[in-house]
């Protein structure tokens, strides 16, 4: 008999329900970087320096975090998700100038890292309870309500809604989601997850598990994959209206069209186990080049756009199952330094991507720069033969 999706309604709700709420922030983030960089007067530079911040915050957050879980529990997340919401919208309104703006970002990154940290743990353990693939879908979730926040904030700025307007609205979500995921998760740290028959075929009774260089180093692809996602979900936004003359409400539409394609292809291939991880990363990698290569050549709206669509499809399969191979190899007690020394590490593809870009695009331009993006991409793939599959877990009937 075969076992529905939300085999484990509590923890995967509670997950499901965050990543909805960490989506909106970033597609109302990702839309509303124009009206922001116009709010505290920046150019391209200025905004690359600024958006080191977010990385700034987000790494000593993130490795507090995971200390936090193991030591408290994973209502934690709660927690995260309520101070990301309020926070976001007090920080925007802070952006007036360089300064100004650094700090809010910074603060941004504080609480966006520690949510990231929080909720990919209780993806990670929602996975090991339905002894299936989860963590890509759920993180489709996330993408779904990028785009849903992108569009919404592109509507709100097209009827002249001031830059903190889709802010507020996702804090409001945000406290809700926190009560809700504050009910339904273990109150318990490190609670036993309940046991499941292992796979036909599974490889996790082989496998040790993974000690903190094997993190660091899965971390590190993972770097890879985030400077190349949020490279294109922070500037594609500005490379529409600035390298194609789109106007600001239409500009809005690149971040949503990654978002959108990144969700439909974490859905699609969202049965796909840590064991697969190898041939997952290459195929996303190779995609994720290819795209920013169309990018940087596209010679209009509609083409850039189809390069965007291929990189989303390409990185949306790549940070994913980093962290299914993390997840498969961990165990309760120490998920949440697991988790959080992986993403931490990956994260720094936060604090350089978007201002990688911003550096090639101040010397070279913003096509140039779309190609120093695809390179990263290219790295990643000549890098895949380093990863080691985590345990065989799929869809298949019981």
């Amino acid at each position: 008999m075969s076992r529905h999706f939300w085999a484990v309604p509590s923890t995967a709700a509670a997950a499901a329900i965050a990543f909805a709420v960490f989506g909106a922030f970033w597609g109302a983030w990702g839309a509303s970087i124009p009206g922001f960089r116009a709010q505290a007067g920046l150019d391209h530079a200025e905004l690359g320096v600024a958006l080191l911040f977010v990385g700034a915050g987000a790494l000593p957050a993130m490795l507090l975090t995971g200390r936090a879980i193991d030591r408290w529990g994973l209502r934690v997340a709660a927690v995260a998700v309520a101070a990301l919401g309020l926070v976001g919208a007090g920080a925007v309104l802070l952006a007036e100038d360089l300064v100004s703006a650094s700090l809010a970002l910074a603060l941004i990154g504080v609480t966006s890292g520690a949510s990231d940290v929080a909720i990919n743990s209780v993806a990670g353990r929602a996975e090991r309870e339905a002894g299936r693939p989860f963590i890509t879908r759920v993180h489709g979730v996330f993408s779904s309500f990028v785009v849903v926040a992108s569009l919404g904030t592109g509507l709100l700025t097209s009827a002249g809604a001031p830059v903190v307007t889709p802010f507020v609205l996702v804090a409001v979500a945000a406290l809700l989601a926190a009560v809700v995921m504050a009910r339904v998760l273990p109150a318990r740290p490190g609670a036993a997850v309940p046991a499941q028959p292992v796979p036909t075929g599974s490889a996790d009774a082989r496998l040790p598990a993974l000690p903190t260089l094997s993190l660091i180093g899965l971390g590190l692809l993972g770097a890879l994959a985030f400077a190349s996602e949020n490279a294109h979900q922070s500037w594609s936004a500005i490379f529409a209206t600035d390298a194609l003359g789109a106007s600001p409400a239409v500009g809005t539409l690149a971040p949503a069209v990654f978002a959108a394609t990144a969700a439909i292809t974490r859905f699609s291939t969202g049965r796909i186990g840590a064991a697969y991880a190898r041939p997952t990363i290459a195929v996303g990698a190779t995609a994720a080049a290819a795209g920013a290569v169309v990018v940087a050549f596209g010679p209009n709206l509609a083409v850039s756009a189809l390069g965007i669509a291929l990189a989303a499809a390409g990185t949306a399969v790549l940070f994913p199952m980093i962290l299914s191979v993390v997840s498969s190899r961990v165990d309760e007690a120490n998920r949440g330094r697991a988790t959080s020394t992986a993403s931490t590490v990956a994260y720094l593809g936060f604090l350089f991507g978007p201002s990688y870009v911003g550096f090639w695009s101040d010397a070279v331009g913003l096509r140039g720069a779309m190609l120093a993006v695809a390179c990263l991409g290219a790295l990643l793939l000549l890098l895949t033969p380093l990863v080691t599959p985590g345990e065989k877990v799929t869809d298949s009937p019981r």
